[in-house]
């Protein structure tokens, strides 16, 4: 889901970066980004964070066509928009049909058969959706599952994402919470703190959505949130075939997540089908104050705190 315009230079930068990355790795020999002791078949893939707090990769389709892609933890597809569709030299569409998003259903078509590059990782076979929006500045999104089962660790700090055969021994260093794992997506519970009192919810991690937390009508009803939280805002989403939701924003004074305690996080309520669902959402205004790593074969999600300048 999106909220701003896209930002003009968000490739130029990130095309810089990563000719300085391989201008580095010539000169260390290296044949891969990186090359772990630990585990020799770990690889490094290369990201861009947003302005709007997206996760964005290089990727190529079909041997030819070149793709900024975001990484999306809410989804188990590869999708394109209609804008890079446009573009592509490769893509042969196989047939459409309706499908549900966030903000009602929408008619998508699809193409068989595809390729993927993403740093060191091919994948043929693929099914390639059509959407009308992605991350501002991207030409579509893909999920964790891209990576076949393996481990995927969220360097924020490095700007990379690590994929891992086996947990790595950095683990340690982290807090582990348990996923929830349906469909496709990917759940954690945490602690709205409201007027002292903790209120626990299940949230979809979702760092496609930029924000902060999206909350769900029936958590807001029940704690009263609406009536103990400032409003500051309201706006319309997008979810990614162009349907509307309207969200009202304010501060939530305490979210504990696992062994943290985040102040002040921005939090949304919105209404409608999302709401009539159930679900609330963790995004990525979060989810880039940690280093993540992503086990989805335990179901487990580990977090490090960063340093707030970090962030």
């Amino acid at each position: 889901m999106q909220e701003r315009t896209v930002t003009p230079d968000i490739r130029t930068k990130f095309h810089a970066g990563i000719i300085v990355l391989a201008l580095c790795l010539a000169l260390c020999g290296c044949a891969h980004p990186i090359a772990s002791s630990e585990d020799s078949r770990e690889n490094a893939i290369p990201f861009m964070l947003t302005a709007h707090n997206n996760i964005v990769v290089k990727s190529i389709l079909n041997d030819r066509d070149e793709l900024d892609l975001m990484l999306h933890t809410a989804t188990a597809e590869l999708t394109l928009t209609e804008e890079a569709v446009r573009a592509s030299t490769s893509l042969r569409f196989t047939d459409s049909t309706q499908v549900e998003a966030w903000g009602g259903r929408a008619e998508s078509r699809y193409s068989d058969g595809n390729r993927l590059r993403i740093g060191g990782f091919l994948r043929d076979e693929l099914r390639v959706w059509e959407n009308r929006n992605s991350g501002p500045g991207t030409d579509g999104k893909f999920g964790l599952d891209f990576f076949d089962g393996r481990i995927v660790e969220i360097d924020f700090d490095r700007g990379l994402i690590l994929i891992h055969a086996r947990l790595p021994q950095s683990s340690t260093d982290y807090h582990k919470l348990a996923l929830q794992a349906e469909g496709g997506e990917l759940f954690v519970e945490a602690d709205c703190v409201i007027a002292g009192t903790p209120h626990r919810n299940r949230f979809l991690v979702h760092s496609g959505y930029a924000g902060g937390l999206l909350l769900d009508d029936a958590f807001v009803a029940n704690t009263g949130l609406d009536r103990k939280v400032v409003i500051t805002e309201q706006s319309a989403l997008q979810d990614s075939y162009g349907n509307s939701i309207q969200v009202r924003k304010g501060l939530m004074p305490i979210l504990v997540l696992g062994e943290s305690r985040l102040q002040n996080v921005p939090v949304g309520f919105f209404s409608g089908a999302v709401g009539a669902q159930k679900i609330s959402v963790i995004g990525g205004d979060i989810l880039k104050r940690f280093n993540l790593i992503f086990d989805l074969k335990d179901k487990s999600l580990y977090l490090r705190e960063r340093n707030a300048a970090s962030g």
